[in-house]
């Protein structure tokens, strides 16, 4: 099994918020003690975090579920309830998250980027919030919010310097092996490499020393860029490479000839991503060793290497130094970004088939999360709630009449209008009578 993952899907949740306590103060000489119940603490929110010390998603192959902590429940004395503890998911560098849609929802491509992924719910109010002077002894308490929670799509971009690419075994691994620390799985066989591999390539010693970090994309095939041979899975790791070094096989072991393949490679990138032939790159020769004479002579590019004997490894090296280089001081520092999701004010009503109607919306919700409904001021600082947020005029514009039935969370209401609309249906004939009639009497003024 492959210990390198780079897409996966996610559920996160943030933890639920406490609720709000009904307390009243019980001590000696204070018989009629007023409220002093402690509002409920604040869910945690659930961050995803980019960390350089993670190499792939393996870890949420087998295990997506990622939930924060809740807020703890207030409680008498005016003691409120702890706020649930944020969590950090650490990621990988590259990370782009993308909801059910398909839309990006963040790109997380530097150290310590961070996304909220799922907010946690606000805790509940005590019973001593809602005291006034119309309502000395509140019996009832605010319930926290349930945190939010939804599943998201992850994939894994690398971040590289250089991306090399080229036909299936054509020696990129092998190259790779020998410019870098990086061990990648090498045979004499076609896709003997089925996850990208990243090296980092020192240059020089001192001062002048240069790195570059390398990337070994599995092979490409003709057709790549719709997706055959895992074509979109292999290309995402090259939008991201500053550089491109693209290998063509010399040897008489090659299915096509050098410069068919660098037509069929260059045909791929541009159907993939247009502006990937924009991109810095080199053309090199691969598996110089094996070539012919004439093959030689004739590659038109000029540069060839042998990643096994190390003939031209060097030049090729220098080459991609400037142009990384060059290419470095064009880009600067490249900057992910986050979707930032504005809270969704007011309220929404849903017509049903059944004739009913849904009052959907965060402020509609907490309207009616009290404690207990059947307490007179519970059902009072509910409707003060709801009218202040405009619901009844909401459900008069969709339609609503006496008797219908609402729905709010959990809760079922029948709507009792206190304005009746007197609807009147319009006479186009005697509109336009009456119209004609206002014009004569106003030219005759």
């Amino acid at each position: 099994m492959s210990n390198f993952v780079d897409e996966c899907a996610l559920n996160v949740r943030g933890g639920d918020g406490g609720a709000g306590c009904v307390s009243f103060r019980r001590e000696s000489h204070t018989p009629m003690g007023g409220p002093d119940g402690g509002d409920g603490g604040s869910g945690g929110d659930v961050w995803l975090v980019a960390d350089r010390n993670v190499a792939s998603l393996l870890s949420f192959r087998d295990h997506p579920h990622r939930r924060a902590t809740s807020g703890s429940h207030g409680s008498g004395r005016k003691r409120h309830g702890a706020r649930g503890r944020d969590l950090e998911v650490p990621v990988p560098i590259g990370t782009q998250v993308r909801d059910r849609d398909g839309q990006v929802l963040a790109d997380l491509i530097g150290h310590g980027d961070r996304w909220l992924a799922a907010e946690g719910g606000v805790g509940g109010k005590g019973n001593a919030r809602f005291l006034s002077n119309r309502r000395r002894a509140p019996g009832f308490a605010e319930q926290g919010e349930e945190g939010e929670e939804r599943w998201v799509w992850m994939e894994l971009k690398l971040l590289a310097d250089v991306a090399i690419i080229g036909f299936p075994n054509v020696g990129k691994s092998t190259l790779i092996s020998r410019i870098s620390a990086a061990r990648p799985k090498i045979g004499d066989y076609p896709f003997t490499t089925l996850e990208p591999q990243l090296g980092v390539v020192r240059l020089g010693d001192g001062p002048d020393a240069f790195e570059m970090v390398v990337a070994d994309v599995p092979g490409l095939i003709e057709g790549a860029a719709e997706g055959r041979g895992l074509g979109h899975r292999f290309l995402r790791h090259v939008e991201r490479a500053r550089v491109l070094l693209v290998l063509c096989d010399l040897s008489p072991f090659a299915e096509l000839s050098p410069s068919a393949q660098l037509d069929v490679l260059l045909d791929e990138l541009g159907r993939y991503q247009p502006d990937l032939l924009e991109r810095p790159r080199l053309v090199v020769g691969s598996r110089a060793d094996l070539a012919e004479p004439s093959v030689l002579e004739a590659w038109a590019p000029g540069a060839a290497l042998s990643a096994v004997t190390g003939e031209g490894v060097d030049g090729v090296l220098g080459g991609l130094r400037r142009l990384v280089e060059a290419a470095r001081l064009d880009d600067g520092v490249p900057e992910g970004f986050v979707t930032l999701r504005p809270v969704p004010e007011g309220v929404q009503v849903v017509r049903h088939d059944d004739a009913s109607f849904e009052v959907v919306g965060r402020a509609a919700l907490r309207a009616v999360g009290l404690s207990s409904l059947e307490d007179p001021d519970a059902l009072d600082e509910a409707r003060r709630r709801l009218d202040r947020l405009g619901v009844d005029r909401a459900l008069a514009r969709a339609g609503a009449r006496d008797g219908d039935v609402v729905h709010i969370g959990a809760f079922s209401f029948t709507f009792e209008s206190a304005d009746q609309l007197d609807v009147q249906p319009f006479d186009e004939p005697a509109a336009r009578r009456a119209a004609v009639r206002g014009d004569v009497d106003g030219g005759g003024s």
